[in-house]
């Protein structure tokens, strides 16, 4: 690669991505699991990540376990070990904000920085510091990360997956057309299918076909995002980054698998009542109140029904949101069909504020109740987040969220450090289980 000078990169973007993040960090972590084809999502009956040597052998992102040991028979299959994939993405920030504090965590796995005007200070090109990023990266957890560097988000996001697992891309801005003629269309980051057909009707199947079109023409055929895409493709930066931390939601969701699937219908409630109350929790945690509320059920053969339901009146209990849903959940459900899911969406969330009067008395009620649950919340907090919950939801907490082998919980849940508690627990990732 010839030099690149300061032209070349007028930002210098980066994008870093974790490689099969979740079984890396079960590989990382077992010595006895590098090179073998390791699957996580026991818990969910289904693949959520798999390692490359997994992957080679045919297993799929959502792929059943019952499929997985089709195709591949000596598959390590774990239950998802959040709390430690959580903990090791910590120490992977940690490690690129050495380099830069411009850093917005996209997500677990994946990060955006910005470089411009580091070279000096760290009296090295952009390219070598990207590439000391992922030396150290690769060495310090201990397994490999796809780096790309360009003038901009979205080119950086083409240039991580260029040369993935374990590459490093630079695109200057002068070298970004040699990239953009190889790339169909609907690989760019932020193009869906619908966009990327209705780009292909008009001709265009490359990204560098998007880029060459006439900017009238973009702004007349598409909304904002799409042009601002147009124009980080065109090698200008548009889309900054969001490096504060993420405070505010447009909608909070709370979905949950259990198994075995069920018919019994106070059941399904339960478990949809169960989760309308964590969404409420959340919702509390960041002074929010919901105004819509979505909720659908999932049948075993994976068919989603959903209803949306306007509620009276902005709300973050669960109390009043149980009562709204009732009819729409007794239309939804069906005698006789198995359910394996449910889950709620809360919508048209505003700041949580109960100090206006009212005629009717709804304004000193409402008080009451967030009287009522800054206790219950206080409580959680020390002793659990399911130490109180409504009677509605009891069926769901009689047993375990999932019977059979879907239950097994990772070895750092099962097995406690010295002075660990369920609740209070070290941050220590690494847990060093045997695996046959």
């Amino acid at each position: 690669m010839e030099p690149l000078t300061l032209h070349s990169f007028p930002r210098a973007i980066v994008h870093i991505d974790g490689d099969a993040f979740f079984a890396s960090c079960e590989q990382s972590r077992r010595p006895k699991l590098q090179g073998r084809p390791v699957v996580t999502g026991k818990e969910r009956g289904i693949a959520a990540s798999m390692s490359y040597e997994a992957k080679a052998r045919g297993v799929t992102r959502g792929m059943r376990i019952a499929d997985i040991r089709k195709v591949c028979p000596d598959a390590v299959i774990l239950p998802s070990d959040y709390e430690t994939y959580s903990l090791l993405s910590k120490r992977f920030f940690a490690i690129v904000r050495r380099y830069t504090p411009d850093v917005e965590e996209y997500s677990i796995d994946e990060c955006f920085c910005d470089l411009t005007g580091l070279r000096r200070p760290l009296r090295m090109s952009y390219l070598k510091i990207a590439e000391r990023m992922k030396k150290e990266l690769d060495t310090a957890l201990g397994f490999t990360f796809s780096v790309g560097l360009a003038p901009n988000k979205v080119v950086a996001k083409i240039a991580s997956k260029w040369a993935k697992p374990s590459g490093l891309t630079a695109i200057p801005g002068r070298e970004l057309h040699r990239y953009l003629a190889k790339l169909p269309v609907e690989k760019v980051w932020g193009i869906g299918p619908n966009t990327s057909a209705l780009l292909q009707k008009h001709g265009v199947h490359t990204a560098l076909e998007f880029a060459q079109r006439a900017e009238e023409w973009v702004q007349q055929h598409f909304t904002k995002p799409f042009y601002a895409i147009w124009q980080e493709l065109n090698g200008r930066f548009v889309i900054g980054l969001e490096t504060a931390p993420h405070d505010n939601y447009s909608s909070i969701q709370k979905f949950k698998t259990f198994t075995p699937a069920s018919f019994d219908q106070a059941f399904v409630f339960a478990q949809l009542a169960k989760n309308i109350e964590n969404a409420c929790v959340k919702a509390r945690r960041h002074h929010l109140a919901a105004q819509r509320v979505v909720v659908y059920l999932r049948t075993q053969t994976f068919q989603d029904f959903g209803r949306e339901v306007e509620l009276s009146g902005p709300t973050c209990f669960p109390n009043d949101i149980l009562k709204a849903i009732r009819p729409a959940f007794e239309t939804l459900f069906m005698a006789r069909t198995p359910y394996r899911a449910t889950g709620v969406i809360l919508l048209k969330l505003t700041e949580a504020y109960y100090g206006q009067l009212d005629l009717f008395g709804e304004a000193i009620r409402m008080q009451k109740m967030s009287n009522l649950y800054e206790c219950v919340d206080t409580l959680r907090a020390k002793y659990g987040k399911h130490t109180l919950f409504l009677g509605a939801s009891f069926l769901a907490h009689l047993e375990e969220q999932h019977a059979g082998e879907r239950g097994h919980v990772p070895d750092r849940t099962a097995q406690l450090l010295p002075g660990e508690t369920t609740r209070k627990r070290l941050g220590i990732p690494m847990f060093m289980g045997e695996v046959t």
